[in-house]
């Protein structure tokens, strides 16, 4: 298989090494406008090709695959021009800037029988693979809340805000994790240095059923926190993307509630049991997930991250942009 790659800015250079590392890859054509971003991956591996011209990719009838590591601005013609000429497609998140452009992506890829993956790479990692396997078990038991803290001093943007830089991460897992479809999202988000793009967020999604999800993104917090609170009815989950070796701790902890002599009077009792963190695999996220776009082709099946996971992302954050324009309305999914 011939893989294109257009974009190597901070992440594209990864994707160039898994792709090169993956047995089924024979070659790696690299894309960039910058000169000296394609001297540094060539200096890096002297196999891979290198050219300016994104077209050099889309015309190469070789080319089985492109990668699209570019601005979200540039997602959609790129990833519709390589749709057109027959090439299945990888698309850094956010998938696309809008619901629309997402579902039109979508109908011309099922229209050619081509695949679309979108780089969540988060759901790959061993970490959010054993909370997921966790949830499937019963082990939590019924989930009562996902609480997000993603928050550190910049990096400021200058085409996105804080939720679409931030927040597809998150979105992402909750939706892998939960498998559920949100009801509605509130928001509320400040812009301080008068860029037009909010740089602070606080998102609420309602799934009904009292089971709610919190996310708070900032690029001003003196202190880098990348944090994940899942409440069950049984277990509880802490997910410190920050920890080195002890990225999950399962708390035996929770509360149960008994009637006491009134009908109206409810005690709380408290369970207060061990805390324990689950032995993770070493694997690579970014290396699974390319091994799972590059099987799906193979196999003729969806990924863990389709285009449906990235039109379900797309579509909160559309929401969730809604929401914070109309000062937190509740907007109904």
């Amino acid at each position: 298989m011939n893989i294109g790659v257009i974009g190597l800015g901070y992440w594209g250079p990864n994707l160039v090494r898994n792709f090169l590392n993956h047995e089924h890859v024979n070659r790696v054509v690299c894309c960039d406008l910058d000169e000296k971003q394609l001297i540094s991956i060539r200096k890096k591996y002297n196999n891979v090709v290198i050219t300016q011209d994104a077209n050099v990719i889309f015309e190469d009838p070789s080319i089985d695959a492109v990668a699209i590591v570019t601005p979200i601005h540039t997602h959609f013609k790129l990833a519709k021009q390589a749709l057109l000429k027959g090439k299945h497609i990888l698309v850094e998140k956010p998938f696309t800037a809008s619901v629309s452009d997402a579902m039109e992506l979508i109908e011309l890829a099922e229209s050619k029988n081509l695949k679309i993956s979108v780089d969540h790479t988060f759901l790959y990692t061993p970490a959010v693979e054993k909370i997921k396997e966790l949830v499937m078990a019963g082990e939590i038991g019924k989930i009562l809340y996902f609480d997000s803290t993603r928050i550190n001093l910049g990096l400021f943007q200058t085409d996105v805000n804080v939720i679409w830089d931030l927040v597809p991460h998150d979105f992402s897992i909750m939706n892998y994790v939960l498998d559920k479809k949100p009801l509605s999202v509130r928001a509320m988000g400040a812009d301080h240095v008068g860029s037009g793009l909010e740089n602070i967020a606080y998102v609420h999604i309602d799934f009904g059923d009292n089971l709610i999800a919190h996310f708070h993104v900032n690029w001003l917090s003196p202190v880098k926190i990348r944090q994940i609170l899942i409440g069950g009815s049984k277990r509880m989950i802490l997910y410190n993307d920050m920890e080195n070796s002890e990225k999950i701790k399962i708390f035996d902890k929770g509360i149960s509630l008994k009637t006491g002599e009134e009908k109206y009077q409810q005690l709380v009792n408290y369970r207060l049991g061990d805390v324990r963190s689950p032995l993770l695999n070493n694997s690579e996220a970014l290396s699974s997930m390319i091994s799972d776009f590059i099987d799906s082709i193979i196999s003729n099946k969806a990924t863990r991250s389709s285009a449906y996971d990235g039109l379900a992302v797309v579509q909160l954050l559309e929401a969730t942009q809604e929401s914070i324009k109309n000062k937190g309305k509740e907007i109904y999914l």
